[in-house]
């Protein structure tokens, strides 16, 4: 069962989980599956209804359609970033690059397209509630990926215990992506976090540098598992 424990009791509990979606099947799929996975589940069927949900039972993970009746997906990933950071993960029927893009620019941090495999969600979700909790507990930990190590605190990188010396933009592109790791960051989000927001139109600067770094800290810079290409869309780091 996935569970989360109570501070103030020791016990454990459920963790609670948003579906927003408007086809009652999905729904009802959707329980099903979640429930005899040990969440709990809450439900939604418009954007309205998610806000209002979201808010009285403050989740800890949002699955969530973006063809809703009342409001684009979109606007409710907005919104709801305004105020909370619980992970988004988005199941849609629009599986073109730019959909992808768009919701994740928008604040989502996973796009899964239907249809999917139960496999598959149940493993995203493992992976948003594990790096959620991780990063909620320690803001400036050390992330480790195989040999590869990076203390955000000290902004330290070393691979196989040697330090590996990076340049400036080098560290903060590689920070950037290892501070959100297992989740997808769009070529935008990317360009403006370490470049700045005038450079959100230079992907080739990605290129460049995503080259340097797996060069530096990949096995293999041709076949790289670390530092992951997701196509016209952005990049992954892979602590797993």
């Amino acid at each position: 069962m996935k569970t989360e424990r109570d501070a103030s009791s020791g016990s454990q509990v459920p963790v609670r989980l948003l579906v927003v979606e408007d086809e009652p099947q999905m729904r009802k799929f959707l329980r099903a599956t979640l429930g005899a996975n040990g969440y709990q589940v809450l439900e939604a069927s418009t954007g309205a209804e998610a806000m209002q949900t979201a808010s009285g039972w403050n989740p800890e993970l949002v699955l969530l359609d973006l063809g809703l009746p009342d409001m684009d997906g979109l606007e409710v990933t907005r919104r709801l970033r305004e105020w909370t950071a619980a992970p988004v993960i988005v199941l849609s029927a629009r599986g073109q690059e730019g959909d992808k893009v768009r919701a994740l620019d928008a604040g989502a941090d996973d796009y899964l397209t239907k249809p999917f495999g139960t496999a598959e969600l149940l493993a995203r979700l493992r992976v948003a509630l594990r790096h959620a909790s991780r990063i909620a507990a320690e803001p400036e930990e050390v992330v480790r990926a195989g040999d590869l190590e990076i203390d955000l605190g000290r902004r330290r990188v070393t691979k196989s215990g040697e330090e590996v010396r990076l340049t400036v933009l080098e560290y903060k592109l590689l920070a950037t992506l290892a501070r959100h790791p297992g989740r997808v960051l769009t070529h935008r989000q990317l360009l403006k976090e370490v470049w700045g927001p005038n450079a959100v139109e230079q992907t080739h600067y990605l290129r460049v540098y995503m080259a340097q770094l797996r060069r530096k800290l990949e096995d293999d810079p041709a076949r790289p598992k670390r530092l992951v290409t997701e196509p016209g869309v952005g990049y992954r780091f892979v602590d797993e």
